[in-house]
């Protein structure tokens, strides 16, 4: 049995009642544990009701989970490493590295993506009215504005910029 599948089977029991796993990465959990920077090698699963970290340790494992509606935002990239991915998850940043199976990570990202936000299980996120859906385009001009004075300045890269105003306005 490869290691992923293995964590995947150790992680179940651990599940809620009927809650299902739509997609799984294998990484390197990088968190802080006892003030002190930590990483773990385990599995990041993409459930229909949050995101779960499980790793096996010496008599015993680590687990750590998030509600989607407690993720305020994601990025991804790529280095000679492999893949990675972080995202804040009630104000801590969660980073996930050294990534190297890319269909998994694909998908994982497309299940993640799709539910961020999302307090509950069930569809994508519905429309938002036409007041709220002005709003919050304004609002995305507003900080397309500002991340446009920090690319002048050189503070983010032109392909930085590129990559999070695509994100921006896939919002509204």
């Amino acid at each position: 049995m490869a290691k992923i599948e293995k964590l995947i089977e150790q992680a179940q029991p651990h599940l809620q009642p009927g809650e299902t796993i739509q997609a799984a990465v294998m990484g390197t959990y990088e968190t802080k544990i006892l003030g002190s920077d930590s990483v773990r090698t385990g599995v990041m699963l993409a459930t229909d009701r949050r995101i779960v970290f499980f790793a096996k340790k010496l008599g015993g494992y680590d687990l750590e989970s998030f509600a989607y509606g407690n993720i305020s935002s994601f990025e991804q990239s790529k280095s000679m490493m492999g893949h990675q991915m972080s995202f804040f998850a009630s104000g801590n940043k969660v980073n996930l590295k050294w990534i190297s199976d890319l269909p998994a990570f694909e998908k994982f990202t497309q299940v993640f993506k799709s539910r961020i936000g999302q307090s509950a299980p069930g569809p994508a996120v519905q429309a938002p009215a036409p007041a709220q859906a002005a709003n919050q385009a304004d609002e995305v001009f507003d900080r397309l504005r500002k991340l446009g004075e920090l690319r002048d300045a050189g503070i983010v890269t032109s392909e930085e910029f590129d990559a999070k105003k695509a994100e921006l306005l896939a919002r509204i």
